[in-house]
């Protein structure tokens, strides 16, 4: 289990809306359970739901995973993942999808991120204590 204690900076894409965001802790494992139903999370996750090493991952994801490796073992700060609720009442990771999944593949058990202020209801499970 990772504890590195990480700094995460904002996520550009909040930038000018960040009364709309709120910053909270996730249980990746709740996290991915849920986003193994988005169309998207076949790029990261195996069939059984768990994450591609890096050499199975697609070469334009592998790029992104060894950038934020690289990133982090520099001690540098990340930008925080923003996290939706998709069209089939699934988690969705926007942006900073990169950054989630190789925190999760380092083992991070819980991990920052944006939520729509909005949707704080549909999040209650997924918030760790």
């Amino acid at each position: 289990m990772a504890t590195l204690d990480l700094q995460f900076t904002n996520s550009p894409s909040t930038k000018g809306r960040e009364d709309r965001y709120a910053v909270v802790r996730v249980s990746v494992a709740a996290v991915l359970k849920s986003w193994r139903s988005s169309l998207f999370s076949f790029e990261w996750l195996n069939p059984d739901g768990s994450i591609r090493t890096l050499d199975e991952l697609p070469l334009h994801e592998r790029d992104k995973r060894v950038k934020i490796e690289a990133t982090l073992a520099k001690g540098a700060g990340v930008d925080r993942p923003v996290l939706g609720i998709g069209l089939l009442d699934n988690i969705e990771i926007g942006a900073g999808r990169d950054v989630f999944l190789t925190l999760a593949a380092q083992g991070f058990q819980d991990i920052e991120v944006h939520i729509p202020v909005s949707n704080m209801k549909d999040f209650k499970q997924f918030i760790s204590g």
